[in-house]
């Protein structure tokens, strides 16, 4: 099964999503990749990813241009802004999906307030992809 998961800057929500997935079964294809990348992944979504068990320090933002010859079987956008932009893609593309999450660097305040933020963020990415893995990826294995 491989995967894609695009939001704008690939430095918070897809690092997230990317994380779990990858944590809930290694044999996945786990890609990620922002429509404007940032330069490196947000410090604050490695924290709260460690926080939760799952490392991702060692990800690095990519600019989603460089899948547009690669095919999927998933690719998912999770923010309204990667929906309207994502690239065209000329690999196949069996299924597309968005889910759409507020974006955590967008968040002012103290750094407790921030931290609190990111964690909400990273509950919602957790909860969804955990429900996506078992009806769409468990469902087809068992299926297959």
């Amino acid at each position: 099964m491989k995967i894609l998961i695009l939001c704008t800057g690939n430095s918070c929500r897809s690092q997230m999503a990317h994380g779990f997935l990858k944590s809930f079964d290694p044999m996945l294809s786990v890609y990620s990749g922002g429509t404007k990348p940032e330069s490196k992944v947000n410090p604050y979504a490695v924290k709260v990813m460690k926080e939760a068990g799952v490392d991702i320090s060692d990800h690095l933002p990519v600019d989603a241009a460089k899948y547009t010859d690669t095919s999927f079987d998933w690719v998912i956008t999770l923010c309204d802004k990667a929906k309207e932009t994502c690239p065209v893609f000329k690999g196949k593309v069996a299924c597309k999906m968005h889910i759409s999450f507020d974006d955590p660097s967008a968040y002012n305040g103290s750094e407790e307030q921030i931290l609190k933020e990111y964690r909400r963020i990273r509950d919602q990415i957790l909860e969804r992809f955990k429900a996506f893995y078992n009806k769409r990826i468990l469902q087809v294995d068992q299926e297959g």
